[in-house]
């Protein structure tokens, strides 16, 4: 049922406030148990050549493989710059040796198609929805290579499923799954490129990314020569042979030995909470506390208008009062009064979405600090529309 119209009745302050505060979609909030004291066994001022770590860097590739169950065939490497550059490593490396189609529904899907069309110059196949929807999957013809982001980041809206992408197919799927990485089922046999970053669902910290590659990805790295050139730091090659050290722990470049620490132990409170099942269950707990408090109001709405498609991690929302005429001034002032109550940081929405907030429901944000948070919106609301004509 939707509320009153905040003229009439008072605007009443809440009391109880979210424990943690930090609602960003990246870098996330630290998982709860996180201590910088649990940091100290870091191999700080060793090689990442050195045997300690070559270990750690197996040891986290190793445990990506084992709580997100990647099958034992498929490579996984740790790369330079997040997961932009585990993207753009996979665009350049593969991309050229068969027609694509680019799939687009936010904007980081959209600067994925401007590399490949302006940067690479490929003549791409472009699929494109507004922020809220989500291309026609049904249309997609996975004999072509496709590229597509799994869970829109900027829009909250995400891949219901594998279903459209064939068994048998000829092209290689290039998924940038960011956001959906430890939060939500990847169909592994259906992707062959994936990539993502440390500081989205476990809250590690940044400048890492992970990339993930089928047999049928690395067939495809050791069969086809791009006609452009690669920068050292983008080789996945030498010789028409993949470099096996990359997935094997031995980066291109110099990684953060304290960021590797970091990460492995999310990896641990992964398995503590229940592993990907877990991580999963606490993301759609935290979601499902938006999704009814938008349910319960006529004046706010959920960005993704499919609840099939509907993200369980960047939960962007939107405000549908018509009387309110400038909507990012107003989303704007409603994250400001929130943050300066010390209630939610960085959730206004992303510079080039609709205007809104944006929530992470990550599994590292527990689930009462978002039912601490949703009064907090309706007071902040409420104090805002006040002052609106209408």
């Amino acid at each position: 049922m939707a509320i009153q119209d905040p003229g009439t009745r008072p605007v009443i302050k809440p009391v109880v406030t979210p424990a943690n505060p930090r609602f960003s979609s990246g870098p996330c909030a630290k998982p709860p148990t996180f201590d910088v004291a649990k940091l100290a066994d870091a191999p700080l001022g060793r090689s990442h050549r050195a045997a300690v770590g070559k270990a750690r860097l197996k040891a986290a590739i190793e445990g990506t493989r084992e709580v997100l169950g990647i099958p034992a065939d498929y490579r996984i490497g740790i790369v330079p710059a997040s997961d932009t550059g585990a993207v753009e490593m996979a665009l350049w490396n593969l991309l050229g040796a068969r027609k694509v189609e680019m799939l687009a529904w936010e904007s980081f899907g959209a600067g994925w198609v401007t590399d490949v069309v302006k940067q690479l110059k490929l003549d791409a196949e472009i699929k494109t929805a507004d922020y809220g929807q989500i291309v026609d999957l049904t249309t997609v013809d996975t004999d072509n290579d496709v590229v597509f982001t799994w869970n829109g980041t900027t829009s909250g809206v995400r891949v219901p499923n594998g279903d459209w992408i064939k068994a048998d197919r000829d092209g290689l799927t290039i998924c940038d799954a960011t956001s959906a990485a430890f939060a939500q089922e990847l169909p592994w046999d259906k992707l062959d490129v994936t990539t993502f970053s440390w500081q989205k669902v476990l809250g590690g910290e940044a400048a890492h990314g992970m990339i993930v590659l089928s047999p049928r990805a690395v067939e495809r790295l050791e069969s086809y020569t791009p006609a452009w050139p690669l920068p050292k730091i983008f080789r996945l090659t030498k010789g028409g042979k993949l470099i096996e050290g990359i997935f094997e722990g031995a980066t291109i470049n110099t990684p953060s030995m304290l960021a590797v620490e970091d990460y492995l132990l999310a990896l641990d409170w992964a398995r503590s909470v229940g592993g990907l099942s877990g991580l999963i269950a606490r993301a759609d707990a935290n979601a499902q506390v938006i999704h009814d408090f938008c349910d319960a109001r006529d004046w706010i709405g959920n960005l993704a208008d499919d609840p099939a498609t509907r993200s369980n991690t960047s939960v962007c929302v939107r405000f549908t009062n018509p009387r309110i005429t400038d909507g990012a001034s107003f989303a704007k002032a409603i994250a400001k009064r929130l943050e300066a109550e010390g209630v939610a940081l960085d959730i206004g929405a992303y510079r080039d979405a609709p205007a809104g907030l944006r929530i992470w429901c990550g599994g590292t944000v527990e689930t009462s600090d978002l039912a601490a948070l949703m009064p907090w919106i309706d007071w902040a609301y409420q104090s805002e529309i006040a002052d609106v004509p209408g």
